[in-house]
């Protein structure tokens, strides 16, 4: 949404810097509760990465080019806001291909439980690993239902959380021993194991076995989302999110104001407002508040302060590729449906032993080898985001996540690495298919393919995602850590007034809105 107006205040009582979802649901929560709200937007329209677009030219289908499912974002949040807005389960939750004998086979997870524990038995010889993977996802769930709710409430003791949880192994399997250990002790098939641990990969790049524990915070909030941990499908893309919050923030009074980039913000210390210095296409100006919240990361936030920033750069990893098909592509696995295949996330060189191997060829400064990855379909839960004549004709879309890609590998030859390694990451993708994916591609109206390819240097200077991580530093645990850092909330920042909402917070990172509603919860003093 892009919007401009003149400021209707000489002090607001909440300046938001940044137009992004979190920074949205701050400005919506806060202006319905009767403050004064502005958002300064650098872009020319909101959204920040949860936004829908049109990448090819003259060509009617709206992908979701950046961000791109929904998990963590919690129902109370679409509620109180009164969001027009709604997600749409995938009817089969993954299909990995793999080739074992000389012929081509694969593991479905979904489609019911009888079809599941088939599928199970047939890659892996017996039940086994069927029942283990029940008992592993019953305890994830568990801790699903048990965690998701605390991340809308004051932030919990390192011990409080333990208690909710109430669960001693799960919390030994999830917050102190590397995730690795646990997927090794219950799992014995490599592909299996391979398809549990992406979950502790998407966007951190770390060994199963990384003391530091990246691994396991990245796999915590991917299985707790909505107390069940399911990743769901945005109706209209997710630009139909943060339209909807755009329009809900509008409704409640917020000003916006597209096209405003914030230079620095100055403030004394005390709870004496806060100046806030924006630049625009006609020049500089400022505004007043008595609160500044900022939605874009702790080392952006630092710069406005004229701070150094703490810690070592965040560095992103990962390939981003959108592409538009004219059609599905067959499979070599005859047994299963593309449809079925691409719906839920189909999972490329991602065994246990292929994702070590490429954490350890990137970490040595080498693009992987055989570079892992997974793609889903939108289109084929949601076909509102083609056009008529589009969905008519059978197109679809394909969104694939490439995983171990940090940034450090593109900084010679950004241009030259993308382009080796999206060879590569389709060619893995081929292996699988009875056709090429190029012969299925759509072209656009220059007669260009549609398909284009983000690293984490692209998204860094698209997006200023710092190094292009998606979720501005390494996630962090839920709860508070010793010494205060947080707040109360998780979004205080130790300046009186400053507050961080983006996904760099604590409890930050995904499409959640939760530092949003966080940060306006403190303001309002909750």
């Amino acid at each position: 949404m892009t919007t401009s107006r003149g400021f209707g205040s000489d002090v607001y009582d909440a300046v938001i810097v940044g137009g992004g979802h979190n920074g949205l649901v701050a400005a919506a929560y806060l202006a319905r509760a009767g403050r004064s709200v502005l958002v300064l937007e650098r872009l020319g329209h909101t959204g920040g990465a949860a936004v829908s677009t049109r990448p090819f030219a003259g060509v009617d289908a709206r992908l979701s080019r950046y961000s791109y499912l929904v998990s963590l974002l919690p129902a109370k949040i679409v509620r109180e806001l009164g969001l027009s807005f709604e997600v749409r389960k995938r009817a089969v939750s993954s299909y990995t291909p793999v080739e074992r004998g000389g012929r081509p086979g694969g593991l479905l997870v979904g489609g019911g439980e009888a079809r599941t524990r088939e599928s199970f038995a047939r890659l892996t010889g017996s039940d086994r690993e069927y029942e283990s993977w029940r008992a592993f996802y019953g305890t994830t769930g568990r801790a699903a239902e048990r965690l998701f709710p605390t991340l809308t409430e004051p932030l919990p003791t390192r011990t409080e959380l333990r208690a909710r949880l109430d669960d001693e192994a799960a919390w030994r399997m999830l917050f102190e021993e590397p995730v690795g250990q646990a997927v090794e002790r219950e799992f014995a098939d490599d592909l299996v194991r391979g398809v549990v641990l992406t979950d502790a990969l998407i966007g951190t790049f770390a060994d199963a076995h990384d003391p530091s524990l990246a691994q396991n915070r990245c796999f915590l909030y991917h299985v707790i989302g909505g107390g069940t941990g399911d990743w769901d499908v945005p109706v209209g893309g997710m630009g139909a999110l943060t339209d909807a919050l755009a329009g809900a923030a509008l409704a409640a009074g917020t000003e916006i104001a597209t096209g405003h980039e914030v230079l620095r913000i100055d403030t004394d210390g005390t709870t004496a407002p806060a100046e806030v210095t924006f630049r625009t296409a006609t020049g500089e100006g400022s505004v007043a508040a008595r609160v500044v919240i900022v939605n874009a990361s702790p080392r952006a936030l630092a710069e406005l302060l004229g701070e150094e920033p703490e810690g070592p750069a965040p560095e992103g990893a990962q390939l981003k590729v959108n592409m538009l098909l004219r059609r599905l592509p067959r499979l070599r696995d005859t047994s299963v449906d593309p449809r079925e295949a691409f719906g839920g996330t189909f999972h490329i060189a991602e065994g246990y032993e292929q994702l070590a191997r490429a954490h350890a060829e990137a970490r040595a400064g080498e693009l992987p080898s055989v570079p892992p990855s997974e793609i889903y379909c939108h289109s084929l839960t949601d076909p509102s985001i083609l056009g008529p004549e589009l969905a008519a004709q059978g197109y679809q879309t394909l969104t694939l996540f490439g995983l171990h890609t940090p940034a450090r590998l593109f900084g010679h030859d950004n241009r030259g690495a993308r382009e080796v390694l999206l060879t590569a990451t389709l060619a893995q993708l081929d292996a699988h298919l009875a056709e090429p994916l190029t012969d299925c591609l759509a072209f656009d109206a220059d007669g260009r393919p549609c398909i284009e390819a983000k690293t984490p240097l692209d998204l860094e200077r698209e997006l200023r995602l710092p190094g292009g991580h998606i979720f501005h530093r390494d996630l962090s645990w839920p709860y508070a850590e010793p010494g205060g850092a947080g707040g109360r909330w998780g979004v205080e920042t130790g300046r009186p007034g400053v507050l961080l909402c983006g996904a760099g917070a604590v409890r930050g990172g995904g499409v959640s809105g939760v530092p949003g509603h966080n940060a306006a919860m403190a303001v309002l003093g909750h």
